[in-house]
């Protein structure tokens, strides 16, 4: 389970969640952002929907970053590296078109979801703020799992790859960011 690692001084476990959280929807909003810039040309049927999904990471991201406000943390040490390689997988995936993008946003909502849930699961009775915010933020990447998902009609050589690829790193991240 990704939710062990080191912890700072006077850091809580809910503190570390959301900043690996914040972190993650930045990485999220690189992704979308990136893959929508290459949907205008390789899946312009795409665009209203990115649209919508980076509007609800910029919504995610902020709500963590408020959290984070609020307990007086600063954001993780991987936020910088999550941007990175949102735009690096945005462009790789954009540049393959719909498919690609779709089999992208399932593998890392699958991911999301079942950390997400893992968390709530965690801090349930430990950190209510943190357990309502992860709670709220859930129903939007459910949405996205799902719509893109429908856009996957079967799985193919390229979506499996996508999927082996994409699940590892982002498991990967999430790994990383609890120990930095």
């Amino acid at each position: 389970m990704a939710l062990t690692g080191s912890l700072s001084r006077g850091e809580t476990l809910g503190d570390r969640i959301m900043k690996v959280d914040h972190a993650g929807e930045h990485g999220a909003v690189c992704i979308y952002r990136t893959q929508r810039w290459l949907a205008r040309w390789r899946a312009p049927q795409m665009v209203a929907e990115l649209d919508h999904f980076i509007a609800h990471e910029r919504s995610h991201r902020a709500l963590f970053g408020a959290e984070l406000s609020r307990r007086g943390c600063s954001r993780c040490r991987s936020y910088l590296l999550c941007g990175l390689g949102g735009f690096t997988l945005g462009f790789a995936t954009g540049l393959a078109g719909q498919r690609a993008i779709a089999a992208t946003t399932v593998a890392i909502e699958r991911v999301v979801l079942r950390h997400m849930q893992e968390q709530v699961a965690v801090l349930q009775g430990i950190d209510q703020p943190a357990t309502d915010l992860l709670r709220l933020i859930l129903i939007d990447e459910q949405e996205h799992h799902d719509l893109s998902a429908s856009r996957i009609s079967q799985s193919s050589l390229s979506t499996r790859l996508i999927d082996a690829i994409v699940t590892a790193s982002t498991e990967a991240v999430i790994w990383l960011g609890m120990r930095l």
